[in-house]
């Protein structure tokens, strides 16, 4: 049995951030366990490749929901990422932090050291912000973020439209104009994707006092006396165990963490005997409090050629791929986004609610080449994400087998007033799109398609093409009533030196992709682990001081 301060169990998003910020000390041993591989393939480092990267079944562990009665049924593709890096090696590299009022709302929930105020600091530590050091961003941190590109022939005509629909334009998302359509920011560096494993692991690989391990799949916490001591694992077919003389750090995301403290025996404890386990802690609300953003799309044709589809035509791809290996610029560079806004769809509510990813391309688009496969054509993909759903999913075993993916049940529109929020959401993405200038740049509705116009036959379309952003959070939330898991110091309550870091202890959803909260939360975490005090809370700070 080797030992070491402190074991981690994923290196994702948060896994990452915890094994650079805990093995600075060079006093300090850290095992970093992970199951899936190496983040060393050049697909993982391009960011227009993120599509096909994450449909690979070596870099994703391609779970599947349980059929959906409030989706017809239907079963939904759960992309998860099998590579150091976690899922910030496959996402589409999105840096979004979440509106201020969302971590006031953790505060308001008991959640001591959450708020705007106090997590802001976090972020301006993690990030190397391309405006460089301000009141809302970092100039210096580990991890770097680009403007997404405002060159992109539509926009002008884009932000006309929605000026015209009555929406204003942000100059920072991310900052003082949380609300508007604008240009993104994005995870990358010199042209490649700034996954957590290439901004935090990568740098740290160096130290002798942190350890390694991929294809390392954690069985079980091994707990004695209330107690974590360490993890029983298995790698290339022998069973080992590991012990922490310090902490036991769970961060393997929504569905991985509540998985194994259940596989570890602590959850709800008549699904673990149902199980063939033993109870160690009953803790009902392990598994529960699944959130994810609901999401609907909209495909329109453009009515002349916008540049994209050209680019797609095999030769011409090919010469961008020599031209992003060289020099790291070109097409290959950038996702195809052509802005993102944060909206309301109702103007009393105090934050935007929904999402809207306004893609200069459809993601149906394939290399082409003149004889061989026909050109795709240019189109606009609209994603409307809703960002503050009420329905809640949960995650169960599956069995006690840990090579058995979990059971993951979304139960997306639940609550009723979510599939009434997208449906108002689909009208307000055909609406911009019908003013000028930017109607003058589109063709026809290609999906859902022009016939469907009631409230019903919109509601129709939800439920048999909408799917999730794949940003599942809340099975481990963080509180103090009986159905929280850990407290706001992140520790599993009822044991002693176990924690979760990672986007499961999120007690409600952010209002925006989750990778940026996560990778902020293992910076707090990490503080908290080493008994640092907290960063000085921000003053002076707009919307949280309004």
């Amino acid at each position: 049995m080797q030992g070491f301060d402190y074991i981690i169990v994923g290196a994702g998003s948060a896994g990452c951030v915890l094994a650079n910020r805990l093995s600075v000390d060079p006093t300090i041993s850290v095992l970093l366990l992970e199951a899936g591989g190496r983040d060393n393939k050049m697909i993982l480092k391009m960011p227009l490749a993120f599509v096909p990267a994450s449909q690979r079944p070596e870099f994703n562990w391609g779970y599947e929901s349980e059929p959906d009665p409030t989706l017809n049924n239907r079963r939904l593709r759960v992309p998860r990422g099998k590579v150091l890096g976690g899922s910030s090696s496959i996402n589409g590299m999105m840096y979004a932090r979440g509106h201020a009022r969302d971590f006031d709302h953790w505060r308001q929930l008991g959640n001591e050291g959450w708020a705007y105020a106090d997590i802001l600091p976090y972020y301006k530590r993690m990030e190397s912000d391309w405006r460089g050091e301000g009141k809302y961003h970092g100039g210096a941190g580990p991890l770097a973020t680009i403007p997404s590109a405002s060159d992109h022939p539509l926009y002008g005509a884009f932000m006309a439209g929605a000026k015209a629909a009555g929406f204003a334009e942000s100059g920072d998302l991310n900052g003082a104009e949380p609300e508007g359509f604008g240009p993104m920011d994005f995870n990358q560096n010199k042209g490649r994707r700034a996954s957590s494993a290439a901004a935090y692991l990568t740098p740290a690989l160096a130290r002798r006092n942190l350890t390694v391990e991929t294809g390392a799949i954690t069985r079980r916490v091994v707990i004695e006396n209330g107690r974590a001591i360490g993890v029983e694992y298995l790698r290339d077919g022998q069973s080992l165990v590991a012990r922490a003389e310090r902490e036991v750090i769970l961060s393997g995301g929504s569905y991985n963490s509540p998985q194994l403290l259940m596989l570890s025996g602590i959850g709800p404890s008549d699904e673990l005997k149902l199980h063939g386990i033993v109870p160690v802690l009953d803790l009902p609300g392990v598994g529960r409090n699944l959130q994810e953003h609901p999401s609907m799309w909209i495909r329109r044709l453009c009515s002349r050629p916008t540049g994209f589809d050209a680019n797609f035509r095999f030769d011409r791809l090919a010469r961008e791929v020599v031209r992003w290996m060289m020099s790291g610029d070109g097409v290959i560079s950038g996702p195809p986004l052509l802005c993102v806004g944060f909206i309301r769809t109702r103007p009393e509510l105090e934050r935007p609610d929904m999402q809207c990813y306004v893609n200069a391309i459809g993601f149906d688009t394939k290399v082409w080449f003149p004889g061989f496969r026909k050109a795709n054509g240019d189109k606009i993909d609209w994603i409307n994400s809703m960002l503050h759903p009420e329905s809640r999913g949960h995650v169960t075993l599956r069995s006690a087998d840990p090579m058995a993916p979990p059971r993951i049940q979304f139960n997306l529109f639940s609550a009723r007033s979510d599939l009434v929020t997208l449906r108002e959401a689909v009208k307000i993405a055909r609406d911009l799109m019908e003013r000028k200038p930017f109607a003058d740049a589109l063709g026809p509705e290609i999906v859902p398609g022009p016939k469907v116009k009631t409230d019903a036959e919109i509601e129709a379309a939800i439920r048999n093409l909408a799917g999730t952003t794949q940003h599942p959070v809340g099975t481990c939330a963080m509180g103090h009533g009986p159905e929280a898991v850990v407290d706001p110091q992140l520790r599993v309550r009822g044991l002693a030196g176990l924690r979760v870091v990672d986007a499961s202890i999120m007690p409600a959803i952010t209002g925006g992709n989750t990778n940026a909260p996560t990778v902020m939360i293992a910076e707090k975490a990490s503080d908290m682990i080493l008994g640092k005090p907290p960063l000085p809370a921000a003053e002076g700070i707009y919307p949280a001081a309004a």
